[in-house]
């Protein structure tokens, strides 16, 4: 399962034991927002979209959209989001449980900006009914992201 394979990734850092499980899904903002109680701005989505053939996840503040027009600036081609049925195929998590930790080999991820309107955000950690509550730095820290893009919309 791969909740398992988040919490194996945070064992040894102050992380380690930190990932929420809950009875109810999360896959959704939504959901997510009141599984952990919180406003649902403050739940990271991670957004998966190919670049080419390449995968790459945009982790967004969670009342954000991604701008069209500002993606193609900063990644030189149209937002191409992976199809439903690829997604644990490219990156290692299900759909719902997409997260920035613990992907597969080669996969790249980005940091919107929206992300820091907040101290805190929910991040899902590998399962429909999972997430973790990062500060924007372990966020840095622990999904090794690229950098910080501006490619959403509120």
């Amino acid at each position: 399962m791969s909740v398992e394979l988040v919490k194996k990734y945070f064992e040894g850092t102050e992380l380690a034991g930190k990932v929420l499980e809950f009875p109810t899904s999360s896959a959704t903002v939504e959901l997510a927002a009141v599984a952990v109680g919180t406003e649902p701005d403050r739940i990271a989505k991670t957004m998966a979209f190919l670049l080419g053939d390449e995968a790459v996840v945009i982790v967004v503040s969670g009342m954000s959209r991604i701008d069209n027009k500002k993606f193609k600036a900063h990644f030189h081609t149209k937002a191409k989001m992976i199809p439903f049925a690829s997604v644990e195929e490219y990156l290692g998590h299900p759909p719902g449980g997409v997260c920035p930790f613990a992907l597969k080999e080669g996969v790249k991820v980005y940091l919107d900006v929206s992300l820091r309107d907040h101290e805190t955000v929910f991040p899902a950690a590998g399962s429909e009914n999972s997430a973790v509550e990062t500060t924007i730095d372990q966020l840095e820290r622990f999904t090794s992201f690229e950098e910080w893009v501006d490619v959403c919309k509120k």
